[in-house]
């Protein structure tokens, strides 16, 4: 809350990241004369490290991975058992991507320890620790049973709905774990996960949106039972499903309320679209599902959560056809104000956000006229419309730490690449000429250098998967991933090819074809396998460690 004293002077309670940039005044009436202050907001570290602990046999390699954020970005280093590695480093043990690996090619028993990652800037230090134990293969068997029984081996997989039920698969021995078949049934109704429609020969399944709930449980939607199923991922089970709305069509799950959002279009023309709050997301017991008040919602955007920003307040609905965008708080379901994109002709189709500077991007609508519709900025802090982000037009994607805004210009086929510095200022750093027509694009942390990110995207029509490293603006494609989906069969949105990460840590992506799946090794920039016999698997979940 800004409040200005009785010293003309501005307060700002409550400092976050979305404060950072330029703050003028001028006197009433005087607005040649102004002064600027230039607000910089330095954020101590945080990390994570991965894995807590690990057993390795020896003459294997083993790696330790530290996840750093922080304004200015901090420096990695390590210690074993509390020593400094660095004079240790050598063929046999050494440190990638600025110290956010720490590789061990060939490991001994000396090597077992407890590694410390410690994350510093000008501002602060943070630490945590993980651990290696070397032991023989007996030994190791031994820990892997009794992992398997503590559940630890349902964690790292991606969930794959398609029309064959559900598929659970280990994307590094591209191995299916488990595939839930549309007969089975549900385990508190005893209703069939996927039941056999009238007149069709075959029983099969139509899924359209799927969150992960704290690695616990995952909600997907069904638009033709209008309900959502819950999966419980300990047990690999659907345990419950929860009538909504008719046609939900899209989820989202709000970390920080630990509430799902549902979106129900009413029927495929959309004339009655309703949005619903499931509540209680991740205690699993007597879901129950609360309607909003919100009318005439063609979709809404919940910004993400990361590191540094771990509690979000505020979300936004919108109507394609309407130039406004509706804030809406979070915790009470209300509305809060409508933004007025009416100066600038703008009819809202997606929005992404960044808490550098804190900014919303809007993507408008292609007017009759021809030319690309442009992309709006509004400033989070006090809602006004800053007006275009320059030339940049289509579908704003934003890096999971906020650094990089990526626009995917599906018409023209062009790719802006910006950056936002530390002083939330926004610059462009690459116009990529590309001939894929963008359907969807995700971020896939660096190997080789920290903070910085690869994308991966998918095209509406093309077999081809664009690669694009984002320290270089160095292009690559992977070629002949089978055709998409069709428009036609993905009626529920605009992302009928989704490219679907493995998280932080990982090194997997997952991309459908028609009747397959390809599975892509990030790390290597190459395709790992092609998963056939699924068909239609455009609804995928990555559970991370449970």
């Amino acid at each position: 809350i800004q409040d200005f004293g009785e010293d003309d002077s501005l307060y700002i309670t409550k400092v976050t990241t979305v404060h950072m940039g330029n703050y003028t005044c001028h006197a009433y009436g005087y607005e040649e004369l102004y002064q600027t202050h230039i607000l910089q907001v330095n954020v101590p570290p945080v990390i994570r490290v991965y894995p807590e602990t690990q057993a390795q046999e020896p003459g294997v390699s083993a790696s330790l991975k530290c996840h750093a954020e922080g304004i200015p970005n901090p420096r990695i280093t390590w210690l074993k058992n509390g020593i400094d590695i660095t004079p240790k480093l050598s063929k046999q043990l050494s440190l990638l991507a600025n110290g956010s690996e720490l590789h061990i090619s060939s490991v001994r028993y000396e090597d077992t320890g407890a590694y410390t990652c410690i994350a510093k800037n000008e501002v602060g230090v943070d630490e945590d620790i993980s651990s290696l134990f070397i032991e023989d293969s007996a030994r190791k068997t031994l820990a892997n049973i009794l992992w398997r029984e503590e559940g630890l081996s349902v964690g790292n997989m991606f969930y794959v709905f398609s029309d064959d039920g559900i598929t659970v698969l280990q994307p590094n021995e591209c191995e299916i774990r488990r595939h839930i078949r549309p007969e089975e049934r549900i385990f508190t109704s005893y209703e069939e996960i996927c039941p056999r429609v009238e007149g069709e020969n075959t029983q099969s399944c139509l899924w359209a949106s799927a969150v992960n709930v704290r690695d616990k449980y995952i909600y997907v939607t069904q638009p033709k039972q209008n309900r959502v199923m819950i999966i419980d991922i300990q047990s690999q089970k659907a345990i419950q499903s929860l009538d909504v709305d008719p046609l939900p069509t899209k989820l989202h799950y709000d970390k920080s309320h630990d509430q799902v959002w549902v979106l129900s279009w009413g029927d495929m023309r959309k004339t009655s679209p309703t949005l619903q709050v499931i509540p209680e997301a991740s205690a699993g017991e007597d879901p129950r599902v609360i309607h909003t008040p919100f009318e005439g919602v063609d979709d809404f955007f919940i910004p993400p959560t990361n590191l540094i920003i771990n509690h979000v307040r505020f979300g936004f609905i919108f109507n394609r056809s309407k130039p406004v965008v509706h804030k809406i708080d979070l915790e009470t379901v209300t509305h809060i104000k409508t933004i007025t994109l009416r100066a600038h002709s703008c009819m809202p189709q997606a929005m992404a956000c960044t808490h550098l500077g804190g900014y919303y991007f809007v993507q408008c609508g292609r007017s009759g006229s021809a030319g690309a519709a442009p992309q709006l900025i509004i400033d989070s802090v006090t809602d006004a419309v800053i007006g275009p982000n320059g030339a940049v037009s289509g579908t704003p994607h934003v890096s999971p730490d906020g650094r990089y805004l990526v626009s995917a210009d599906e018409g023209s086929g062009r790719i802006r690449v910006q950056a936002l510095t530390d002083r939330g200022e926004i610059n462009l750093i690459y116009d990529l000429k590309t001939n894929i027509h963008v359907s969807d694009l995700t971020f896939q942390p660096s190997f080789t250098e920290g903070n910085q990110y690869y994308i991966y995207a998918t095209s509406h029509l093309q077999t081809d998967v664009l690669f694009v490293e984002l320290s270089t603006g160095r292009m690559n494609v992977l070629k002949n991933l089978k055709d998409p989906i069709t428009s036609k069969d993905w009626p529920w949105n605009s992302y009928n090819r989704i490219m679907k990460d493995s998280g932080l840590f990982g090194q997997y992506l997952i991309t459908p074809a028609k009747d397959s799946l390809f599975v892509i090794n990030g790390r290597q920039n190459t395709l790992r396998c092609e998963v056939s016999g699924i068909r239609r698997g455009n609804t995928v979940v990555w559970v991370g460690e449970v």
